[in-house]
């Protein structure tokens, strides 16, 4: 007895540091728990065999290995028979909750240019290094972690850790890395490196790229977070700028498979204190709790087994899947969503909709808007200009002027953005191109505006209108085009515009009273989007008026002249 209990003991304690090492789950529908159990009944039995080898104490040993492997078989046939797509597709395809179809105009509420997004996380990265670059000493001993993009009172920001480059940079460097790096993702040039926070100096001491108990996941797992599967491990800031990481806890829905985010847990990355949160009550600033891979993979599945798991291999009939890649985009209320296009099987450039998917809740709602997938806008922009070889960036979707539509930055081979693309989602012909965001969207307005196209201009609340009487008005000729400078008594601006945008600015003089719409929050020399002389259209009306007149007196006269002439002719 007392060798049994030897052996199972120091079994017990060996399995405590495999447990250490490999961090198993220890819940039913993880395959590692049931790995974990193995490993304690082969050690025993291994065990056994050294301590006495005798027959009663073999067949104890026996017995362990039995147990060990009748678990292996276990492990082997059950998840196949308890999550195989094969008998449980049903089950798949619900995974993403219920999918309500909605309105575009309804729920995706018109954003301002000032807050559409041209840094991608690739750019991100690469204002990060030079930042660090900047401070060699920093940047000797520690590296960039992986970029988020997070919204940070209400501005959205790349935030990346600065983690340890190696074990000895960790064990020289203890009291953890000098902060983060904070990139502006409408701004480039917004580029902050926050080493302290009210005058205290910041610094993370857990971390991914840390070692053993200062290892986060290892951390999390010891502070008592066993029984959860966790993943995605992103650096996500507060409102006043503390650093946290936030992992997604997730269990699995479909036998050993069918991954599901069930909370969070909040990890104070510099006192390493651990909190865990339902979805419902995880704390207001944590942006995702629904882990991309989970998102698209149900979203996959919710559109793979609509008839079942026959009709997805053979016949495919009905099947949709989503386009490739996912992005995600913030609403006016602040929540944040994935966006992905669905298309249909095989299908090529073009989708039936999107869908957007609650980063926190997982409300998903299908919008039935056909139109183009994110890699046709992003080959139309890259043509737009192709003779300078630029590379277009994944796009973003937003609600420009009403309209569902693609934004996307082009860079040069030295990933600088060069100009700003904004595409149709329904016709990817459709695009405006400028240097600047601003330019763009001008450009785009008139794409859309021009003649024969059948998309209308909806909801643009991005233009502003006002009157005024012309103070001064002047034509300006750069390379072959004319460009009208002109100024107004309501207005400090000075206004500029081709006749391109209207026919009536080259008969503009000064007195005239005219309406100008342009962007709103605009100042200094600013492009007018709109243009009407009002007193043109009066001398229009009076010319008009008085055209109606001459020809009704015409026609009275001549009327007069036939009727006399009859009269001469009966006398």
């Amino acid at each position: 007895m007392k060798r049994y209990i030897k052996s199972y003991g120091i079994a017990l304690v060996l399995v405590a540091i495999y447990a250490l090492i490999k961090l198993p789950v220890l819940r039913l529908d993880f395959t590692s728990g049931f790995s974990t159990i193995i490993v304690f009944f082969i050690i025993a039995g291994v065990l056994d065999m050294m301590f006495d080898k005798g027959e009663r104490t073999s067949k104890i040993a026996k017995n362990n290995f039995f147990i060990a492997i009748v678990l292996i078989l276990i492990v082997a046939a059950i998840p196949f028979v308890t999550s195989s797509p094969i008998f449980h597709s049903k089950s798949y395809r619900n995974l993403i909750g219920n999918v309500e179809e909605s309105n575009f105009d309804k729920d995706v509420s018109p954003v301002s240019v000032k807050d559409i997004r041209i840094v991608d996380e690739e750019m991100a990265m690469k204002l990060g290094d030079k930042k660090l670059g900047e401070i060699p000493a920093v940047g000797s001993i520690s590296k960039l972690g992986q970029f988020h993009i997070q919204s940070v009172n209400g501005e959205l920001y790349w935030v990346a850790p600065l983690v340890h480059r190696d074990f000895i940079k960790w064990i020289t460097n203890l009291d953890g890395t000098s902060g983060y790096v904070m990139v502006s993702a409408s701004n480039p040039q917004d580029v902050r490196l926050v080493q302290e926070l009210d005058g205290k100096p910041v610094k993370l001491v857990y971390q991914p790229d840390a070692y053993f108990l200062q290892d986060l996941h290892r951390h999390m797992y010891i502070n008592g977070i066993v029984n959860a599967g966790m993943t995605e491990f992103s650096l996500e800031i507060n409102d006043e700028g503390r650093p946290y990481w936030v992992t997604s806890l997730y269990e699995h829905k479909v036998g050993f498979s069918g991954s599901d985010a069930t909370g969070v847990a909040v990890v104070d990355a510099q006192t390493g204190e651990v909190s865990r949160y339902s979805i419902e009550d995880a704390p207001g600033w944590i942006d995702r709790i629904q882990p991309e891979k989970f998102v698209a993979d149900q979203i996959n599945d919710w559109g793979l087994y609509v008839k079942g798991f026959l009709n997805s291999v053979i016949s495919e009939e009905g099947v949709l899947v989503a386009t490739e890649g996912t992005s995600l985009v913030y609403g006016d209320d602040g929540k944040s969503y994935w966006y992905t296009g669905i298309t249909s099987a095989g299908g090529d450039e073009s989708t039936i909709g999107f869908m957007l998917v609650d980063t926190r809740t997982k409300e998903a709602k299908l919008y039935k808007q056909p139109g183009a997938t994110e890699t046709a806008a992003m080959r139309s922009a890259e043509g737009k200009v192709q003779e300078k070889n630029y590379q277009a960036t994944f796009p973003v979707m937003y609600n420009i002027l009403g309209t569902p539509t693609y934004v996307s930055a082009l860079k040069d081979k030295a990933g600088l953005v060069k100009m700003v693309a904004f595409v149709s989602v329904e016709d990817f012909a459709i695009l405006g191109l400028g240097e600047t965001k601003d330019e763009a969207l001008i450009n785009y307005r008139e794409a859309l505006s021009s003649e024969g196209n059948n998309i209308n201009i909806e909801n643009d609340t991005t233009k502003k209108d006002i009157e005024g009487i012309v103070k001064r008005i002047s034509p300006d000729v750069k390379g072959g085009n004319t460009s009208y400078y002109l100024t107004i008594d309501s207005d400090n601006n000075i206004f500029v515009a081709t006749s391109k945008v209207s026919t009536e600015l080259p008969l503009t003089v000064v007195g005239d009273k005219v309406k100008i719409a342009y962007q709103e929050g605009k100042t200094g020399v600013v492009d007018i989007i709109e243009f009407d002389n009002l007193n043109l259209g009066d001398v229009i009306e009076k010319n008009k008026s008085e055209n109606s007149t001459q020809e009704e007196s015409k026609t009275e006269d001549s009327e007069t002249d036939k009727t006399e002439s009859e009269n001469t002719q009966d006398q």
